[in-house]
């Protein structure tokens, strides 16, 4: 039996885009890369294209605990951490967990939910622990937390505050699929069909070695750091940005760059696993000046990636 970490990460991949979320092979790439260097994931997409269904097929096949909350505008702080009810044979409160206790939370729609609501969730992706009247309640590992948004539909949204933003780890959207395995999708059914049958392909124990295995063998060179320093300070100077990426975002785009080489099989970060990442990772986090608000932020990191020297390594 192979002992190589990889192996059953790379199995759910593969498993999940032929079997379930044809076409999306990129989504789950950057969705298990997000959940092996400890993040975060933000899908926005139209609806109907596989938002939920994946956060869901990964839940099944990863044999993890599952949490949802689909987000209103009358949903409240509480509904997500938890709240403390009187138990009147015991004479005390007891603390009632909310879906925030589980290894994978789904936050549907996370933009219909109000701000006050939205800020629950900073403490518990941050910290990977929530605080509730005073108390502090430790979250599960791994934790991670799933959020989808229509980035189209503005009526009744409330856009995610800069704060938030930065700490989901990856943003990506879902895509239409290709031709004719839409014409299968179409033939066969619906996109969720057989999902809720998965069954678990990777236990906890092999996601933690595998997360040992990328900070402990993946190396960071100095010519990589100095690579990836050189994208995000571009970005901070940059005339059509307000601000640019944080120390967070540069470590953000490291750590996924490391789980991007793990699963390519290296044991250390090569400059094409920054160039792959610097999109997903850096977009969401830049801020455009208000008289540049329609521009595409993709545009200006890939044009700020080709401008930037590669090293050689």
């Amino acid at each position: 039996m192979s002992t190589d970490p990889r192996t059953p990460i790379l199995n759910v991949i593969d498993t999940l885009a032929e079997r379930y979320l044809k076409g999306k092979v990129q989504a789950i790439k950057l969705a298990m890369m997000t959940l092996l260097s400890g993040g975060h994931l933000l899908l926005e997409d139209i609806p109907g294209l596989g938002k939920t269904t994946l956060a869901l097929a990964l839940s099944q096949a990863l044999g993890l605990s599952f949490g949802r909350i689909q987000c209103t505008s009358d949903l409240l702080p509480s509904d997500i951490t938890g709240l403390s009810i009187f138990d009147r044979n015991q004479n005390q409160f007891s603390f009632i967990q909310g879906p925030v206790f589980n290894n994978l939370l789904l936050a549907d729609e996370i933009n219909r939910a109000m701000p006050k609501t939205q800020s629950a969730l900073l403490e518990a992706m941050e910290e990977h622990r929530v605080t509730v009247e005073g108390k502090t309640y430790s979250l599960p590992d791994p934790f991670m937390v799933i959020a989808t948004q229509n980035p189209i539909e503005q009526v009744g949204t409330y856009p995610l505050p800069e704060s938030q933003l930065d700490r989901f780890l990856i943003t990506t959207g879902i895509g239409y699929p290709p031709e004719e395995m839409e014409k299968t999708i179409i033939q066969t059914g619906s996109i969720r069909e057989g999902v809720r049958e998965i069954q678990p392909m990777l236990s906890l124990e092999q996601i933690i070695n595998a997360r040992q295995a990328i900070h402990q063998e993946v190396h960071l060179s100095n010519k990589i750091v100095e690579y990836i320093y050189r994208l995000v300070s571009a970005t901070r100077k940059h005339p059509l940005l307000l601000a640019g990426i944080s120390t967070r975002g540069a470590i953000s785009l490291a750590e996924v760059a490391r789980s991007h080489a793990f699963l390519a099989g290296r044991d250390h970060v090569v400059p094409e696993d920054v160039k792959a990442l610097y999109v997903p990772v850096c977009a969401h986090r830049l801020i455009l000046r208000m008289e540049n608000e329609t521009l595409d932020r993709k545009e200006i990191l890939l044009s700020l990636l080709d401008e930037s020297p590669v090293p050689l390594v």
